[in-house]
């Protein structure tokens, strides 16, 4: 478990992805600025994995980049413990001794679970001993590598990995324990209904992932809050969970980082930056100027 924990992350990211469709009307980037008194704050919007062979970033990217001291993501990728983060998702993830996936979301849940993960070229006894919102996280995960997704060309990656090159600092917004403790705490309930949107969505993923990623090299944020809201809707609770929550926990870091004496690039998934609730919105609510990279 321990070597697919980043891959688990990306497939967080990328969750909320697998949702509605998109036409899209303008050009831009998905990178905004806001500015503090002494620096700037480059906000990026990230759909975490990126297909091998359409990985190269926008180029709005390489201005906020090289216009940054430093890099901060939603996790610090740069110093993320990949035999821990597996450690973490065993404790937190594993249904408890005795238990069996098949008892906990019923037999025909485990019907179609079974069939998904054996399309996808995984016997669904690997999955047999994890919890509901694992599982969906692991067949999410499973489709973006059948679709060519590639971790090591998503954007974090790319950005990380050049950032240790160039002797560039990295931080994090969040921990490890924040960023899926709410998930391992869901209730019950709903965590049926996240693997079930999970199974519902995977058989239109190749034609709304590309959407999306048209949607997101292009910056187009009101075709990303669409998205958003279009699944979100029907499950408030996951929306608060996953994006309203995390929002409002980041935006007082954000704004220290904006009033702190260098320049920063921070990259968060793009449906943190858009919409009701987006870390835009906040941001423009508490009087900052947010303007968008061409």
């Amino acid at each position: 478990m321990a070597r697919k924990a980043p891959r688990r992350l990306g497939a967080l990211g990328l969750l909320s992805s697998l949702i509605g469709c998109a036409t899209l009307a303008h050009a831009a980037s998905p990178v905004w600025v806001i500015h503090g008194a002494h620096s700037t704050v480059y906000l990026a919007g990230s759909v975490h994995l990126l297909p091998a062979a359409d990985a190269a970033l926008p180029p709005a990217f390489e201005q906020a980049y090289s216009a940054s001291s430093h890099l901060v993501m939603e996790l610090d990728l740069g110093r993320i413990d990949t035999l821990a983060a597996g450690s973490w998702l065993l404790e937190h993830g594993a249904l408890p001794a005795g238990t069996t996936l098949r008892a906990v979301i019923g037999e025909q849940r485990y019907a179609r679970v079974s069939a998904a993960a054996n399309e996808l070229g995984a016997p669904s006894e690997l999955l047999d001993g994890q919890a509901p919102w694992v599982v969906a996280l692991e067949l999410a995960d499973l489709e973006y590598v059948h679709l060519g997704f590639d971790p090591q060309h998503g954007v974090e990656e790319q950005l990380v990995g050049r950032a240790q090159s160039d002797g560039k600092a990295t931080a994090g917004l969040e921990t490890l324990d924040q960023e899926l403790g709410g998930l391992a705490a869901l209730p019950a309930a709903d965590q049926l209904r996240l693997l079930d949107q999970t199974l519902s969505e995977l058989q239109d993923a190749p034609q709304e992932l590309d959407e999306v990623l048209t949607a997101w090299r292009r910056g187009d944020a009101t075709k990303l809050a669409e998205l958003l809201y279009s699944e979100y809707r029907s499950f408030p609770a996951l929306y608060r969970l996953l994006v309203g929550a995390r929002n409002q926990r980041w935006l007082p870091e954000i704004e220290r980082l904006a009033n702190g004496p260098d320049n920063c690039l921070v990259v968060v998934g793009a449906l943190h930056l858009v919409g009701d609730g987006g870390l835009l919105e906040l941001l423009r609510k508490d009087g900052y100027v947010v303007t968008q990279l061409n």
